[in-house]
């Protein structure tokens, strides 16, 4: 689920029935500044995200995750069991392959 800074403050606020003014006073800040997050007029720092929540009693969590990037790795483990010479045939014929399928006209001394 994504979500905007200012959505997040704004949810936790009013679940835990908080005007900005009451959480402004909390944080030393004004209900203005409150305001301007909420409206996604200004990105707060993750920091200052985190605190205002805290005031709230609520953890602001934030996570990496990997992502599926295209890469086969089955076949990245199978090049890798390769020896160099067979990895160095098989890196030129692909090379060779891409030559031959691209559009663009061919080097001299290019030819297969």
């Amino acid at each position: 689920m994504e979500l905007e800074p200012g959505r997040l403050l704004r949810e936790a606020r009013l679940r835990h029935g908080l005007s900005q003014e009451r959480l402004a006073r909390r944080a030393g800040t004004t209900q203005s500044a409150i305001s301007r997050i909420e409206q996604e007029k200004g990105s707060p720092t993750v920091r200052t995200l985190a605190e205002l929540l805290n005031l709230m009693g609520e953890n602001l969590v934030l996570a990496v995750e990997p992502r599926e990037a295209g890469i086969d790795r089955t076949l990245v483990a199978e090049r890798l069991r390769m020896d160099e010479g067979e990895r160095l045939d098989y890196g030129t014929a692909f090379a060779d392959q891409v030559i031959d399928m691209s559009p663009l006209p061919k080097r001299k001394g290019w030819d297969s």
